[in-house]
This record gives C-alpha cells, sequence and structure tokens, in this order.
C-alpha cells in the first residue's frame, strides 16, 4: 500500500525525536533505525498524538446534515474534497492524492503493528509493561480498523456479511505486501478479537490524565459503539452497562461557561478517551470563529430555549446563524472536534437499548440521568413516555441533539436508513438542489483512485 510506504520515515522521526535537528539530520536510515527494539521505543509510538488520537471520520462529518454553508462564495472557495463531500459528488477527490480518513488511519494501524510485532520479536510481552502496550496496541488496531470500517463498507447486514466489501486488514508492520479486502464479516470478527485481546490486558481504571490511554473502560465504550452501529441492540446494551459500571460520571452543565468560545475544562469528567480529526478541512469542520460552517437551522430548533447545550456548544453570530464552539475535551484539542468516547455517549446507548426492548420507564430514567445535567434545576422537566415508540422518538432526538459535531450523525443516519427511517439529506447550492436517498451507494464513501491503481483493491461502487 502506498500509505505504508509514505509512513515508514514516522518511525525514524519518532525514535529520534529526542535528537537536536543537526543530530537527526546526521543520522541516516537504516533498518535497524526503522525498527523500535525497546520498550520505551514502542511507548513512543503509541504516545504520539498526532499519528495515534489523530483519525477519520472527517468525510461523515463534511457530508452530515449537523451544519450548512451559508453562501456560494463560500462553498466555491472550499477545498475539492469538502466542496465535493458536501453535496455527495459521485467523484469527490476529483484527482487529489490521499485523504485522511483512510491515511491517518492506516498510519494509526502501522505505528500498533510496529508495536505488536516488536513486542513478540522481543519477548517483551510478557512482562507487565509489555503487556499492557500490546492492549494499547490492540486497542489502537481495533479503533483504527473500525473507523475505516464505518467510512468505507455498508452497514453491517448479517444476511450479506460474508459478501460485502470489508477493509484491507494489515496485521503485520511490513510494507512489502499488498492487502486485498476482506469480508465485511471478516473485518467485523478482527475487530472484535483485537477488542478482546485488548480486554483482558489493560486496567480497569481510567487514566486520571492521559486520556490518549486506553482502559477497560474504552474497550467496552467502543464495543458498545460497535454494537449499537451493527444494531445488535442486545450487546450494545451489555457493553454499555459494562462500561459505566466500571466509569459513569458526567458534567453538570450547570457549572460549564455559556459565555466562553472554549467551554469545556480539560478535566471534562465524561471523557473516556480521546479522539479528534486531521484538521485538512478545519475552515469547515474546526470549531473557530474563521469557520465557513454554520449549524443547521433545524437542527438548532430542535432545543428547548432553557437547554444548557444550545449556549454551550453554539455561539450565535451577526445574522442570526450559529456556528460549533471549541471543544467538548477543553483546550488541549480546542479547534478539534472530539470524535473519542465519553460517558454521554453511553447513557444514550443504553436509554436506546432499553427503549427497544419495551422497557419504557427504564429508558426514561436512565436518559433524564444525563439530560437532569442540561438543564438548570428550575427549568428542567423529566422525559416522559407512554410507548417504546415513542421513548425511542424520544431518545433518538436527544441522542441528535446531545452528541453534535461529534462524528456520529452520519453512520447513525446510516443505521437508521437501514432499519426504514427513509430520512433523506438535502442541500442548496447556488439554487440548485442536491439529495441522497436513504441506502444510496454514496452513504459509502469512495477509496481515493490511486490507492486503488496501486494495491488493486476492489472500489465502492457510487
Amino acid at each position: 500500500m502506498r500509505t505504508y510506504k509514505n509512513i515508514v520515515f514516522i518511525l525514524v522521526l519518532l525514535i529520534y525525536s529526542g535528537c537536536k535537528r543537526s543530530e537527526f539530520l546526521d543520522k541516516k536510515p537504516n533498518t535497524s533505525i526503522l525498527t523500535p527494539t525497546t520498550l520505551k521505543d514502542f511507548q513512543a509510538l503509541l504516545e504520539n498524538n498526532e499519528v495515534i488520537n489523530a483519525g477519520g471520520v472527517t468525510l461523515a462529518q463534511l457530508s452530515s446534515d449537523e451544519f450548512t454553508i451559508p453562501s456560494y462564495a463560500n462553498w466555491q472557495g472550499l477545498l475539492t474534497v469538502p466542496r465535493n463531500a458536501y453535496i455527495w459528488a459521485g467523484d469527490i477527490y476529483n484527482g487529489q492524492k490521499g485523504t485522511s480518513d483512510w491515511d491517518n488511519i492506516y498510519k494509526q494501524v502501522f505505528f500498533a503493528n510496529s508495536v505488536l510485532d516488536g513486542l513478540n520479536k522481543s519477548g517483551f510481552e510478557h512482562t507487565d509493561q509489555g503487556r499492557f502496550l500490546k492492549g494499547w496496541a490492540l486497542f489502537v488496531r481495533g479503533y483504527g480498523f473500525y473507523d475505516l470500517v464505518r467510512n468505507y463498507c455498508r452497514v453491517y447486514d448479517p444476511g450479506a456479511a460474508s459478501s460485502d466489501l470489508g477493509i484491507p486488514l494489515r496485521l503485520k508492520s511490513g510494507i512489502d505486501y499488498m492487502e486485498q479486502r476482506s469480508t465485511m464479516q471478516e473485518s467485523l470478527d478482527q475487530i472484535f478479537s483485537d477488542l478482546f485481546i485488548a480486554e483482558q490486558l489493560l486496567p480497569e481504571q481510567r487514566p486520571s490524565a492521559n486520556l490518549n490511554r486506553p482502559s477497560k473502560i474504552a474497550v467496552y465504550a467502543l464495543l458498545a459503539r460497535i454494537s449499537l452501529d451493527t444494531r445488535d441492540y442486545e450487546k450494545a446494551e451489555v457493553y454499555a452497562d459494562k462500561s459505566l459500571a466500571l466509569y459513569s460520571n458526567l458534567t453538570d452543565y450547570n457549572n460549564i461557561s455559556k459565555t466562553s468560545n472554549t467551554p469545556f475544562p480539560i478535566t471534562n469528567p465524561e471523557l473516556i478517551y480521546i479522539s479528534t480529526p486531521s484538521l485538512d478541512y478545519s475552515n469547515v469542520i474546526g470549531a473557530a470563529a474563521s469557520t465557513v460552517a454554520r449549524i443547521n437551522v433545524n437542527l438548532i430548533n430542535l432545543y428547548n430555549s432553557n437547554d444548557l447545550r444550545l449556549p454551550i456548544y453554539f455561539a450565535k453570530e451577526a445574522d442570526g446563524s450559529y456556528r460549533k464552539k471549541r471543544g467538548y475535551s477543553g483546550a488541549v484539542t480546542a479547534n478539534y472536534p472530539f470524535y473519542g468516547l465519553a460517558t454521554d455517549e453511553l447513557f444514550l446507548i443504553k436509554a436506546e437499548c432499553l427503549a427497544r426492548r419495551n422497557q419504557v420507564n427504564a429508558s426514561m430514567d436512565k436518559l433524564n440521568q444525563l439530560l437532569i445535567r442540561r438543564f438548570a434545576p428550575a427549568s428542567f422537566r423529566p422525559a416522559t413516555s407512554t410507548s417504546a415508540a415513542e421513548a425511542l422518538n424520544i431518545v433518538l432526538l436527544e441522542r441528535q441533539k446531545e452528541l453534535v459535531w461529534r462524528g456520529l450523525r452520519w453512520f447513525d443516519l446510516k443505521r437508521l436508513n437501514k432499519e426504514g427511517a427513509n430520512i433523506t439529506l438535502t442541500r442548496q447550492v447556488n439554487e440548485k438542489t442536491y439529495t441522497l436517498p436513504p441506502n444510496d451507494n454514496r452513504w459509502v464513501f469512495p477509496i481515493y483512485p490511486d490507492e486503488v491503481a496501486l494495491s488493486g483493491i476492489k472500489q465502492n461502487p457510487r
């Protein structure tokens, strides 16, 4: 794969990142330099946040219905990929070579495989630190593989999973071989295998500061997300319960600034695992005053005027439109959307699963445990329902309002359309209407043509 060959040099850079610039330039790359050999080397690979924790569901955010581009001039001024992704064009790349949603994730996979291979060859995997690093690397690989599946594969269908296209499953750090696409079932089996092993090796405790490091809490949270996306609601509930049993803190939005452009603290207690997109297209998906994106007015209108999420999540512009404020994960990643794992998502997964099995009161109780922290005490009105269908609709609506700009909306729409929701997306650009019908091929992103040409992997139909 072109991606793998292009990123080998990153290992050189990382291992010698402690050297002065002149010392580094004097080093000549060779096989020994490219091979990490110590536990310190392996941990350094996994601590590289710019690779490991910056991945990719950027295309999904660009394509979602959470925002609009307010003018034709703004849209014309976008780079090729966001401009085309915004209107769900058949060819979103138009000659561009590479995309972060593919390349960045395979960098993560390459780093994870380098650690796994190195630990195995050195024998360090049998030490306490080695076991932790192995669990960490497996989590990273599983997380990355699943982001690829979400972007480049159809919604999981048990009846078609053995024939639907999956992703190339690179399980070795070598760069001298090509890997064709597996089936969807093979891809998910590998992801679950990685995460099940990681579960046995990672600590139960949430890291107090280093949320780039996974824990059992994060493993269960990711398994809950995957199970929800694949519509295995029984397992989604089980894994949400397991994660929340270990850690269930929520943030009281009464204690969060309504006026700050960076309202959340670095210590936001809801965070479980940090992941952000690359900011290749920061003028669209970034959170800053310069962004051209405006929050969809239909989304804004869903919020009750007393809902604290409205002033905390969004800033109102002079023209009455809204833009997204800075990060849910605090100042460390202020301009980056948060795409990682957090407890609020787990409360919503649990509430949805309860509604789907007709546990109406329990579903509303779980949802209200979250919502009571999103309103001032005097204005909070508990959510109630008299039927499973109504409860499900309430939970899905709150999911849309709570998890905005978290890289999840696009995949929720894919999942719900697979179940018959029949949600069609519509954009208006220069008086032209663009539509994306439910279950259209364009809900699955194409792999960029250079990768297909080089590796011979099968392209997704558009």
